[in-house]
């Protein structure tokens, strides 16, 4: 096997084994998760701690909800693409949860490990966001950034199953609330 498809099935293997123990898995563990002999991790990794960066890098990156923002079609209506993005959203945020969860995170991995946190990076997905919602912007009471910014706050904190005391949101109820609100009749208010 080609080295860099090694090291893509050690990171693989790494985040299997970590999702799977609920805490940083040990070299057999991981090794055991590859179907490999232990040695091969350094062959590949200088240590364990630079494979541990290395997926954690791969679970923040970026790129995946990139291409999956990109494959919702604008055809749908608004509340039915604001519905996707929010899917696409939940499984990252439940995914990395469970990451920071089992790894012992308190917070988001620094630039040189996340590179979804460099300012370039957060304005090409902050925009693509945007995108998604900018046709419809004669139907919202804010601009397009502001309302995908809601929307992004909203599924972050109704994702997260410590805020919600273990009842996360579903895609459909973050969405609805953004977009109506919880008031029964707002009586014609803007």
């Amino acid at each position: 096997m080609p080295t860099e498809e090694r090291r893509q099935a050690l990171i693989d293997a790494t985040l299997r084994a970590i999702r799977e123990h609920h805490c940083s898995p040990s070299t057999r563990q991981i090794a055991q998760a590859a179907g490999v002999a232990e040695g091969t991790i350094f062959r590949v990794f200088a240590s364990k701690e630079e494979l541990l960066d290395a997926a954690v890098a791969a679970a923040f990156d970026p790129g995946p909800i990139e291409e999956a923002l990109a494959e919702i079609s604008m055809e749908l209506p608004l509340r039915d693409r604001l519905v996707s993005v929010v899917h696409l959203l939940q499984r990252r945020f439940s995914d990395v949860f469970e990451l920071m969860g089992a790894l012992g995170m308190s917070a988001p991995p620094s630039e040189h490990v996340n590179n979804s946190r460099t300012p370039e990076r957060h304005a090409i997905l902050s925009e693509q966001f945007i995108d998604l919602i900018r046709p419809d912007a004669d139907q919202l009471r804010c601009s397009p950034e502001q309302a995908m910014t809601y929307l992004r706050l909203f599924s972050f904190s109704g994702s997260h199953p410590k805020i919600t005391h273990g009842e996360v949101l579903t895609a459909e109820q973050i969405v609805d609330t953004i977009l109506y609100g919880v008031v029964v009749d707002p009586g014609g208010r803007p």
